[in-house]
């Protein structure tokens, strides 16, 4: 059907109002987004922190090593008689006993009866070198006057000499029976602890056979591996502090001697460290980590609260002025109280998130607020240092 034409333009123009009011209440309800948009877009702050500035201060140089203590030195305590049984053990492992103490003790009855046979031996040649000393002396006083031959004395004479011999021989086999039967009682060559026991009740034993090992004098040292390229900074007499042993709080050695050869291998040296004793604590075997202290420098440090270990590396995230955190990547080292030494990836005068790291990300915006009280007091106690 067709539209007559008197009807076209007042139609057009009915359209075109129409569009218009349409297009303008759109362009209202836009500019009524736009307005509301900054307020929906501000970014909440992902978390309230306190920041710190790095601070110079005296951190204490050391070197690290690892190893093991063992004792200083051990004496094996073996059986000496020979074909003996073993009637009595009186020690155990651990029993600290002291020098000459009795360990243990052999059947003596077959020593003692040997003695007894010996000393009877002895007593038959002193009766033999009396008598060939009397003859001796017989002879003696009549070769002058020639009623004895000159053969006769000579007899008389080896007699004397020969039965001296023989009592001679019979006293040194007494004195070798005495001694077995003092070896029936095994002594403890020194002071110290039983650290093994190998000795059984009716063994019957070769000389020679290790019945007991025995810590001299109860002394334990720790055996650190250091690196030939930092050998140069240990010497006799340096303090050293053993950690990490298991054995509760760290302990104070003195480093006795440094070894004369560094292993082919692994390019590392001895350190014997004498310990202190720590009323049984430390053990040999036992495996510790010390510090052998070199002196002391400056360094830049940070509480070790705000640096975070992530994949193997250390980070801390730095406040910019817009209150938004940047993950940046630091080197540490040395460690000095509740304080970490920061050797490369941050500017001194940069401002570091003090904890709660591990909750933020890259990029986060995060609220700042003053340190409370203690934690003033205690990042006012680090003295700076002026950076040389």
């Amino acid at each position: 059907m067709n539209t007559p034409s008197f009807l076209k333009k007042p139609l057009a123009l009915a359209v075109a109002t129409l569009l218009l009011a349409a297009g303008g209440a759109t362009t209202l309800l836009v500019h009524a987004q736009d307005s509301k948009t900054p307020a929906a877009a501000a970014p909440r702050p992902a978390l309230t922190v306190t920041v710190t500035t790095p601070q110079r201060a005296t951190v204490a140089t050391a070197v690290a090593a690892n190893g093991n203590i063992a004792a200083w030195q051990e004496a094996i305590v073996g059986a000496e008689a020979n074909g003996m049984r073993l009637a009595e053990v009186l020690v155990n492992v651990g029993d600290v006993v002291r020098k000459g103490q009795v360990l243990a003790r052999f059947d003596s009855a077959m020593a003692s009866a040997d003695l007894a046979q010996s000393r009877a031996a002895v007593a038959e040649a002193e009766a033999h070198l009396a008598e060939a000393a009397a003859n001796a002396q017989r002879a003696r006083d009549l070769q002058p006057s020639g009623a004895l031959s000159a053969q006769q004395v000579a007899q008389l004479l080896t007699a004397e000499r020969t039965a001296q011999a023989r009592l001679e021989a019979v006293k040194a086999a007494q004195q070798v029976q005495q001694l077995r039967l003092q070896q029936a009682q095994v002594l403890a060559p020194d002071a110290g602890v039983i650290s093994a026991r190998s000795a059984t009740v009716g063994a019957v034993v070769p000389a020679g056979t290790e019945l007991f090992r025995l810590i001299r004098q109860g002394r334990l040292e720790w055996r650190g591996e250091v690196a030939a390229t930092e050998l140069a900074q240990i010497q006799r007499g340096q303090k050293v502090t053993l950690g990490a042993t298991g054995a509760g709080a760290p302990v104070t050695g003195t480093v006795r001697q440094v070894a004369p050869t560094v292993d082919a291998a692994t390019r590392n040296a001895l350190v014997y460290v004498d310990l202190p004793d720590t009323g049984g604590r430390l053990k040999a075997g036992m495996f510790g980590r010390g510090e052998f202290a070199t002196g002391s420098s400056t360094a830049l440090t940070l509480p070790q609260t705000a640096v975070l270990l992530r994949d193997g590396f250390s980070y801390v995230f730095a406040v910019s002025a817009d209150n938004r955190v940047a993950q940046l990547k630091v080197g540490t080292g040395r460690r000095s109280g509740d304080r970490i030494e920061i050797l490369q990836g941050l500017d001194e005068k940069a401002r570091v998130v003090v904890s709660g790291g591990g909750f933020l990300a890259d990029g986060d915006t995060v609220r700042v607020v003053p340190a409370a009280p203690a934690a003033a007091a205690a990042a006012a106690a680090v003295k700076p240092t002026a950076s040389k």
